[in-house]
């Protein structure tokens, strides 16, 4: 066998290592997001609290460590500067080397450690109501496992539109007709002029100027298409939002849809449709799509005066006027703060849409009363969701990272024979932790989804219910012991 087909042999070998270790990686990434939900609903207690103690602690030795650096400092040449004194500096670390700011840092942690030791004196029953949503949102999962392989439905859509507007935008960007301009490397007094490729052999041109050639060098043109080609590449733009806005608020009202029929359900999981998933897909579709692209042009038109700003941002970069320049980063904080909240309404209106099957505008309003309402407690399950949710994808990530790293980089000897010589081992790496972070995050955008609509038909169970026999409260048994709700029962006849 020659040597290049042993190289050609080897370099395939190494490719089908890789993409073995690749998809097992992203098969491990999938199998530990499972994991975690299985843990949150019988440990979801337990890691809430253990997360609470943990940022206490870190705290606490911050103020520790930040006394110790006070103390160490007492006596040190230059140490009991002030910072008034001292003035700006562009290297920070002179500022370590001063008492008065291990001081500032000290003071600062204590009072964040005392408002957070209150907030949880204060706000203990709302983090036990969050921490029984959590499990109940395990549970609800548990029984709608199909909702969890959702996200790749969603996926596909994505990259279908993402396609289209590619597509669309490479078609606008060349449908113009080529210029070609005369180049030579030597001097010639035609350089840079434009050209007909197929008569400048036996041009003017060409006899002035043997060496030159005529190459193309961009689509262009004078005619109305080109004059009006930005504005068609911002519609299209603004298009792209639309439909993947679009899909993701199909993705949204259809897990809303399947996990509200759970929470409803007299008798769970008995009285939960056969198909949730698909069942609420087929309502969303059929009596919804006006609500989705509604709240999806509302979010898209703030999307497009987005980007129209960083447009103008772009072409005003070489401008003096800083009046200018603060209105303009004003009205870009402004948007996107609006962006924010229009996301957080549409997310919520669409919720209240499949709970009750109204139109847009009135569900976006009875969510934000809903919301405006319980607002603590929205705070509270909102931010200890999210929390979890980020240190799972953290675990998740940093799990198959590690795992990668010592496979590829050759430090453990039960992988030295298997792991391929690669030169470039960060970017296998590098690929997966991105993969294993888009598999976790689809299924903690599913759990968050979950946790979002019971926390929704928590507080409608909460006000539009009793506890009587003719309007019993649907909220699991957990959730009613801490907040001393009772249903009555039916009297014997």
């Amino acid at each position: 066998m020659s040597r290049l087909c042993q190289l050609n042999l080897l370099c395939t070998i190494s490719v089908l290592t890789v993409l073995t270790f690749f998809c097992r990686g992203l098969v491990i990434a999938m199998v530990l997001s499972l994991l975690f939900i299985i843990l949150m609903r019988f440990l979801g207690g337990i890691m809430v609290w253990i997360i609470i103690v943990a940022v206490i602690v870190i705290i606490g030795y911050g103020i520790f460590h930040c006394y110790m650096e006070y103390a160490h400092l007492k006596g040190e040449p230059g140490a009991n500067v002030t910072l008034k004194e001292l003035g700006f500096q562009t290297d920070f670390t002179v500022y370590l080397h001063i008492r008065q700011t291990w001081l500032a840092f000290m003071i600062i942690l204590a009072i964040v450690e005392v408002i957070i030791i209150l907030l949880l004196i204060f706000l203990r029953k709302r983090i036990l109501i969050a921490i029984a949503l959590i499990k109940e949102a395990s549970r609800a999962i548990a029984h709608v496992m199909s909702s969890l392989f959702y996200p790749l439905f969603t996926f596909i859509f994505l990259a279908i539109v993402i396609a289209y507007w590619a597509v669309t935008a490479v078609f606008l960007s060349t449908s113009n007709e080529p210029i070609y301009k005369v180049v030579n490397e030597s001097a010639c007094e035609h350089s840079g002029l434009t050209c007909e490729p197929a008569n400048y052999s036996t041009s003017d041109m060409k006899k002035q100027c043997p060496d030159s050639g005529c190459l193309f060098a961009f689509y262009g043109g004078e005619t109305v298409y080109h004059k009006y080609l930005i504005g068609l590449q911002f519609y299209n733009v603004f298009l792209f939002f639309w439909c993947a806005n679009f899909v993701t608020a199909l993705g949204q009202m259809t897990l809303a849809g399947a996990f509200a029929s759970y929470y409803w359900a007299f008798n769970k999981p008995d009285d939960v449709p056969t198909l949730p998933v698909f069942a609420s897909l087929g309502r969303s579709l059929r009596y919804h799509t006006g609500t989705l692209a509604f709240g999806s042009l509302i979010l898209s038109i703030i999307q497009i005066i987005r980007v129209l700003l960083e447009y103008l941002d772009h072409k005003l970069k070489g401008a003096q006027n800083k009046f200018a320049k603060f209105l303009l980063c004003c009205l870009k904080c402004c948007f996107w703060c609006l962006e924010k909240f229009v996301k957080f309404l549409n997310r919520n209106a669409y919720i209240m849409v499949a709970i009750y099957g109204k139109n847009f505008c009135t569900s976006a309003r009875d969510a934000f009363f809903l919301l405006m309402r319980n607002v603590i407690r929205v705070a509270v399950v909102d931010k200890v969701t999210d929390f979890l949710l980020f240190l799972g994808k953290l675990l998740i990530v940093g799990l198959v990272g590690v795992f990668a790293f010592f496979f590829f980089s050759g430090r453990v000897k039960a992988f030295e024979n298997t792991a391929p010589h690669l030169h470039y081992y960060w970017v296998p790496i590098l690929t997966l932790v991105i993969g294993s972070y888009l598999i976790a995050h689809g299924f903690f955008s599913v759990y968050a989804m979950c946790v979002d609509t019971l926390f929704l038909c928590f507080l409608e169970d909460l006000e539009r219910n009793d506890g009587s026999v003719e309007r019993p409260y649907l909220m699991p048994d957990s959730l009613r012991k801490i907040l001393n709700k009772k249903n009555k029962t039916k009297p014997a006849e």
